[in-house]
């Protein structure tokens, strides 16, 4: 078994910056993948910020990377990256995969600056179809006891609250919290079914929860999709704040 590191390091909003930091220092001998060009294809209409790349397209990314039959890969990465890359593996038929936990601050041996020569390998893809739930089948099963859905977005995402991020605010009906930077919370028994905005940090909670035994699937166009749709959504009520009555002079009791 030989062993291949993939830096999948990236920024929302900034393409090209995950290979910045990958040129500036990396783990020597890795590879680089980029999340918005490798790992997702943006040429895909209607299907949320992060469409998942065909099987083709994923192969010929992970050929160049170095990966393929006998080769164990670890990733590394930041918001989700490595998580995309490990589910993307599996989805295409390589279980020998695993991530870095902690990236590469937890890398203790030395960096290495700009490009590396990677010789190729063939990435056979065998797509597997029982670890993606479609937007259509996630609306008939709204409500369904045996769903378990989380949604991996920030709380306040979750929460239904204004953000830069969210074209429309708020969240698919039912859906758990499960913020992708924080511990993976207790969840009920039932078929697990993770999203996020756009697919990628979903895969963080399906990756923990594949750590604790668990399988899971993933809705890969995440709320960035099902808002576009107009799909059910719920937006928790937000309840004013209490207004003091006044006294009975008229006047406003001072505030203390």
């Amino acid at each position: 078994m030989r062993y291949r590191f993939v830096d999948c390091r990236w920024e929302l909003g900034s393409p090209g910056r995950g290979r910045e930091l990958y040129l500036a220092g990396h783990v020597p001998g890795a590879a680089f993948l980029d999340v918005d060009e490798d790992l997702s294809d943006l040429g895909v209409p209607d299907a949320g910020r992060h469409p998942l790349p065909s099987a083709a397209r994923f192969a010929a990314a992970a050929s160049r990377a170095g990966i393929g039959g006998g080769v164990f890969v670890v990733a590394y990465g930041s918001l989700g990256g490595a998580e995309r890359l490990w589910w993307l593996l599996r989805h295409f038929g390589h279980d020998d995969c695993a991530v870095l936990a902690g990236g590469i601050e937890a890398w203790a041996g030395p960096l290495r600056r700009g490009d590396e020569e990677i010789e190729p390998e063939r990435f056979v893809p065998r797509e597997r179809d029982d670890d993606v739930i479609g937007a259509e089948e996630l609306v008939r099963r709204l409500g369904d006891p045996s769903l378990v859905l989380v949604d991996s977005r920030t709380p306040n995402r979750w929460r239904g609250e204004p953000n830069p991020l969210d074209d429309r605010p708020g969240r698919i009906p039912g859906a758990r919290n499960a913020p992708w930077a924080e511990p993976l919370p207790e969840l009920p028994a039932g078929e697990l079914v993770a999203y996020c905005g756009s697919g990628v940090t979903a895969c963080v909670a399906l990756h923990r929860a594949s750590l604790q035994g668990r399988g899971g699937r993933l809705y890969p166009g995440s709320w960035s999709e099902w808002s576009a749709r107009r799909l059910p959504m719920e937006i928790p009520s937000v309840e004013p704040p209490p207004v003091e009555p006044p006294s009975a002079s008229g006047v406003s009791p001072p505030r203390r």
